[in-house]
């Protein structure tokens, strides 16, 4: 394999490796995909004070996230259908992170189960939801993800609707894939996937398929989703949501600071900065952008994370010397366990690690505590 050196090796190759309609589901945004480039390109303006004949031994990355310290301010964000990039990707993805010492999210769009992660793994992992408007269905997934032991519960507020996703449509996402020409043509250049693919049972979302009541065919996401994302969701029914799970619990999807003060007072222990990666509002504001103003809102109410556009150790560090107490990385992993699996997974951490520790010590810092603006230009 040509030396891997940073994320955008994996992307490359995970292109390469992965059928177009699921790598193209990692790697797009909605409509134009302005705010999916603005995640990236503002990350790009923001510069470093280079510092120098500083005592930069003795250094450390790990930083404490909900009270719990891990090895670096970063967690995996919840990819749905990681499981079509990799064959059981979800599991691949959790070991990875376990080994090296970050939080990994399953989403409730995920291809291997609550059940089948926790089996493969040995400590807790986090849970995101998607708040249903089959409520039945959302408590009884709740108990599954405390039977797991899963120590978070992250609600994604942010897809009430699915935003256009141009290629997705063009490319007919679906999982399986059809059986149609143009996608076996591109699986038929895919052979390492597809013979993995064939080793597994997990090709369809295993959190809901055989879980919920006269629905069998879930072969298309966007039916589940256009039929079951609850389009008359408010903060009543997240403040509801909230009471019934007794851990700690995070809001993914907050860019407005009225939207912040609401979610102080239902009690969320974190927040996450986040425009879905692009992949929801087009010409919105990118995650950076709006960090300030959800940090002079919310204070030290609770811990303020973001996530969108991260692909080098250096965006991780702005975000912490922005103000961020936390980072979440989606594509980064995800091109890397489309690329590599488990190995590119972990490979894909200890670039971002590589990096962030770099960075931070040419910016004169030995530790993350001491990041903060000043860093800056």
């Amino acid at each position: 394999m040509t030396d891997i050196l940073c994320v955008e090796d994996y992307r490359k190759l995970a292109k390469k490796r992965v059928p177009k309609m699921f790598y193209e589901y990692a790697d797009g945004g909605s409509w134009n995909e302005e705010t999916y480039r603005a995640n990236t390109n503002d990350l790009k303006d923001i510069k470093f004070r280079q510092r120098v004949a500083v005592d930069i031994s003795d250094r450390s990355t790990k930083m404490k996230l909900l009270g719990q310290e891990y090895s670096m301010p970063v967690a995996l964000a919840p990819v749905g259908l990681l499981g079509m990039q990799h064959a059981d990707g979800e599991i691949h993805a959790a070991k990875a992170a376990e080994s090296f010492g970050v939080p990994f999210t399953l989403s409730t769009m995920s291809v291997c189960s609550i059940e089948e992660v926790s089996d493969k793994t040995e400590k807790p992992f986090w849970f995101q939801l998607y708040v249903m408007r089959d409520r039945d269905f959302i408590y009884r997934l709740l108990d599954r993800a405390k039977e797991a032991k899963c120590s978070a519960l992250m609600i994604t507020v942010d897809l009430q609707l699915m935003g256009q996703r141009h290629k997705d449509i063009r490319n007919g996402l679906s999982t399986p894939p059809k059986f149609t020409f143009k996608n076996m043509l591109d699986l038929s250049l895919k052979p390492n996937w597809c013979i993995k693919m064939l080793r597994t049972k997990n090709r369809r979302f295993g959190n809901i398929v055989g879980h919920v009541e006269g629905i069998k065919d879930m072969s298309s996401l966007s039916e589940w989703t256009t039929n079951q994302f609850d389009t008359r969701l408010t903060w009543n029914d997240i403040a509801e949501i909230r009471k019934k799970w007794d851990g700690k619990v995070i809001l993914k999807g907050i860019m407005d600071p009225q939207d912040a003060q609401l979610a102080l007072k239902i009690g969320a222990d974190a927040i996450i900065v986040s425009n879905h990666g692009g992949r929801q509002l087009d010409e919105t504001s990118s995650t950076i952008a709006a960090l300030p103003k959800i940090l002079d809102t919310v204070g030290d109410k609770c811990e303020v994370w973001m996530d969108g556009g991260l692909r080098t150790g250096q965006d991780i560090l702005k975000a912490i010397a922005m103000g961020a107490k936390g980072t979440l990385i989606g594509r980064a992993f995800t091109f890397g366990l489309g690329a590599n699996g488990e190995a590119g997974v972990l490979g894909t951490l200890r670039i971002l690690q590589k990096e962030l520790d770099m960075t931070m010590a040419l910016c004169g810092r030995k530790n993350l505590i001491e990041v903060d603006q000043s860093i800056l230009l």
